[in-house]
């Protein structure tokens, strides 16, 4: 085979931005001898390639996103961003301005600069994103906050000021919704792609002109690809390549058909394939020879590229009966891919940030390798199995475009670079170059280099997907982590799991105050380790576990890393409970710890791109979005801290062995100061003088106590044994324990003194046999919330115990039931008393001295309803 040799030619240069023009808003077009041009901004250059001199330049209202031209009717259109598309005649007048009067890195274009009329917006909408050109049709592509929607117009006219009209509208796939706010809307990052498709004899029979991105199929692919009602129709289809990776297509005469009504996506859309990363090119080409006539334009492939270098490749082959099939291959290119174009030969180029590249689809070689070379090749009348690009040796293309067939042979591609400059690239056919055999040191030199950086293309390549196996399986492992866990922790086995958490309570000294502080220690006994992506979440919800949630305050929710806890390892978390900054610690409150996995922390490694290949792929191809925070929650342990945990008891502090002894250091008399300060001056108010302290009583049976603390007590009394049973998550519990008490005074969070008090006592007319054995627990304090939150507590435990009684199956003692009739009978009456007392109280409005009577004759109804107290057997 011939070898190929580029020659590239500078044409001129155009003003653009610090650190060079980004790729997919640039765009250049051939009209015969005339260049359109746009660099991104808001400016439009007509450039003559003849005499290399500017004779228009347009301004916009925006910045310019797509240019396409009708080359019979001159018509330019034009896409602004956030504005529309608007319409222009080429054939009016510009003035001619010579290359030589400007310079080429200068900011600005020369005068005179052509402001563009609004009246030109044939199609004012500043969702449009993107849209195609057919002689008679106008398509655009709109994004909504949920969907893109593809809209059919008649294209205008002539002198025609607005188009004629929608004729069909349809909604495609979910789109994301655009960034920015809606008053200063950020500008996407990647583009959709239209283009429009027709099958052989479309255009001769309906007279219509293609536009720049339109092509002729195969009529056996065209078929292939969108069916029987395209082919029976002879209608053109568009392609939409959408930044979420998706190919669809559309059949236009259905919008026509459906144009009074907006069409059904699931009948008139279909997605013909996903390329998981954003389109950046759609095309078509011929790969098979040319019939001797030479005059065939239809073309047999259909190509799409998308950023990261995935690209598709689809054709219509025969299988053994002679039938047609489709023939998908999907092959990686070094990305990310700038822009792309199709040309003669079944030739694909596609630009990156390093190089400009070329792909043989009708080989699967660079075109200059040779017939010899030890490439795969395509099948009969098949793809390549494999595609190798040449490197060109031109780096930093923004958009390219190819031109038609140039005088001298060859291919001709127009490219503008990332500096402004307009080049052209001269692919020529050399029938008489030598190979390296006979050839010259030069072309030996050349070809040694173009094979030298197809390998360094292909070993970077083999190290990427290293990488990325390498990830991959580390994102496996760890998902294999996460089952393990959940299946050791989830599993009904008998026995202490094998990671725990439990939570203990304490009052420390912070900030000169005290504070009610919740550890919770995370232990593993065994089994699988916790690795990345761990967390420890501890809930603090207000108020005991209630089975209706929205009963509950607002929660608090805590979370910690937990790095590599093997077997035997411990993590430990410390929380402060309050008193908060007013001073108010409101309890129980229920500490709820949790193991969870993120499933972004397991697989961000596994998601982001496998390859890099230059210093802007670095950037540019990291994944759009990763995995939300969900993830895998596994529940360990929930604990209710209430006031029976947060008592202090400052009489036990001390011991008395210790008291006598030699004092402590000196206190810092900084500290000492600062208390003083926050001391309210004088006497406390001599409340206990005047109100009497308020009373709670529980009576237990002894049967029923033993049971629950199932011989951890033996050899000490009834009384003693409770009170410790009642005090076991307290801190001060083993000194309760060294003096044997059965009475305990202690402090609440709140400053209120509470007594403890545990009296054995024979409950006498309960059981036939005799007089019942039982503990009397007393709660007593002038603050009667100090007293209720006791009361609650001690109730929490003994409903616990009821509870593990009755699984167990154990039967109560036999009771006299006139006994318990009469006991109801009272507390009823009783009842019945308390409603009338609270009748009258709202009937007296609180004032007056019967209301007053009322008041503490309720008081004293309350105290009868508590004593002698509920008896729990």
């Amino acid at each position: 085979m011939a070898g190929l040799a580029p020659r590239v030619d500078y044409l001129a240069g155009f003003s653009f931005p610090v650190g060079g023009l980004a790729a997919g808003k640039p765009r250049v077009l051939r009209l015969g001898a005339e260049i359109l041009l746009s660099t991104g901004r808001e400016l439009v250059y007509v450039f003559d390639s003849g005499g290399r001199q500017l004779t228009a330049v347009y301004r916009f209202p925006g910045q310019v996103w797509h240019l396409e031209v009708l080359a019979l009717r001159r018509m330019l259109f034009v896409l602004c961003a956030w504005s529309g598309v608007y319409c222009l005649s080429l054939d009016q007048a510009g003035r001619s301005v010579s290359q030589s009067e400007r310079d080429e890195e200068d900011s600005e274009p020369p005068a005179p600069v052509i402001p563009v009329d609004p009246d030109a917006c044939v199609l004012p909408d500043a969702t449009l994103r993107a849209f195609t050109v057919l002689d008679g049709a106008l398509v655009t592509l709109a994004q909504g906050t949920a969907q893109w929607k593809l809209q059919l117009f008649e294209c205008p006219g002539p002198g025609q000021a607005r188009p004629l009209g929608k004729t069909g509208e349809v909604e495609l796939s979910a789109s994301t919704p655009p960034a920015g706010g809606p008053g200063k809307p950020e500008a996407p990052r990647f583009l959709p792609v239209l283009c429009c498709v027709s099958p052989p004899g479309c255009g001769a029979s309906h007279g219509l002109q293609r536009g720049p991105r339109g092509f002729v199929l195969e009529g056996a692919l065209f078929g292939l690809l969108f069916g029987m009602d395209a082919t029976l129709l002879e209608s053109p289809v568009v392609l939409c390549g959408l930044p979420d990776g998706q190919l669809c297509c559309v059949i236009l005469k259905t919008l026509v058909t459906c144009s009074s009504a907006p069409g059904d996506p699931k009948a008139l859309v279909r997605t013909l394939h996903h390329l998981e990363e954003p389109v950046i090119f759609i095309g078509a080409l011929r790969t098979e020879p040319l019939p001797e006539d030479g005059e065939d334009t239809r073309c047999d492939c259909l190509v799409a590229l998308g950023h990261r270098g995935r690209t598709l490749a689809v054709k219509a082959s025969r299988d053994g009966a002679g039938s047609p099939v489709p023939e998908l291959r999907e092959y990686c290119l070094p990305g990310p891919v700038l822009c792309a174009a199709c040309g003669r030969g079944g030739r694909v180029y596609h630009s990156t940030p390093t190089s400009l590249c070329l792909v043989d689809l009708a080989r699967g070689s660079a075109p200059w390798l040779g017939e010899e070379a030890d490439v795969p090749a395509a099948g009969l009348g098949g793809l390549p199995s494999l595609l190798c690009p040449a490197n060109l040796s031109i780096c930093s293309v923004v958009t390219l475009t190819v031109s038609p067939r140039p005088p001298g042979g060859g291919t001709e591609l127009l490219a503008l670079s990332a500096r402004g400059r307009l080049l052209t690239c001269h692919l020529e056919q050399s029938p008489e170059a030598p190979w390296p055999s006979r050839g010259t040191t030069m072309d030996t030199g050349r070809k040694i280099k173009d094979l030298l950086c197809s390998i360094s293309t292909i070993s970077e390549r083999a190290s990427s997907l290293r990488r990325a196996v390498e990830q991959r399986d580390q994102a496996l492992t760890r998902l294999n982590e996460a089952l393990n866990v959940s299946c050791a922790l989830l599993s009904r086995r008998e026995g202490p799991r094998p990671i725990s958490c439990t939570t203990t309570t304490a009052w420390g000294r912070r900030e000169l105050r005290d504070v009610l502080t919740a550890t919770c220690l995370l232990e593993s006994s065994g089994g699988p380790r916790l690795g990345r992506g761990w967390v420890l979440c501890v809930q603090v919800l207000p108020g005991a576990r209630a089975p209706d949630p929205e009963a509950a305050g607002p929660a608090m929710t805590y979370t910690v890393p937990v790095d590599q806890l093997g077997p035997g390892g411990r993590r430990e978390v410390t929380l402060a409970l309050g008193p908060g900054e007013d001073g108010v610690l409101d309890l129980p409150v229920t500490v709820c710890c949790a193991l969870f996995c993120s499933l972004q922390e397991a697989l961000g490694g596994a998601l982001a791109p496998s390859g890099s290949f230059g210093d802007a792929s670095r950037d540019e191809d990291r994944p759009d979005t990763l995995p939300g925070p969900g993830g895998i929650c596994l529940p360990l342990s929930e604990h209710t801290v209430d006031l029976l945990q947060g008592l202090r008891f400052p009489g036990l502090a001390v011991p008395p062995a210790q008291a006598s002894g030699p004092s402590g250091p000196a206190p810092d008399p900084v500290d000492t100061f600062l208390e003083a300060c926050c001391r309210p001056a004088g006497p406390e108010p001599p409340r206990a003088t005047y109100l009497p302290p308020s009373m709670a009583a529980i009576t237990v049976s002894a049967e029923l106590l033993r049971a629950a603390w199932g011989g951890r007590f033996s050899g000490t009394s009834l009384s003693c044994a409770t009170l410790q049973w009642l005090l076991a998550e307290n801190a001060s519990v083993d000194a309760v324990r060294a003096r044997a008490l059965s009475s305990i005074e202690g402090v609440a969070p709140d400053g209120t003194d509470v007594r403890l008090t545990v009296h054995e006592v024979a409950v006498a007319d309960v059981c036939p046999t005799g007089p019942l054995q039982a503990a009397e627990i007393q709660v007593q304090s002038c603050s009667l919330a100090s007293v209720c939150g006791v009361h609650g507590a001690v109730l929490r435990r003994m409903q616990r115990v009821v509870e593990e009684q009755a699984a167990r199956g154990s039967s109560p003692p036999d009771l006299r039931m006139q006994h318990l009739h009469q006991t109801q009978a009272s507390h009823e009456a009783l009842l019945r008393e308390v409603r009338m007392l609270r009748d009258q109280l709202c009937e007296e409005d609180g004032a007056g001295s019967r209301a007053a009577t009322a008041t503490e004759r309720l008081l004293r109804v309350y105290r009868q309803l508590r004593s002698p107290g509920l008896l729990l057997l």
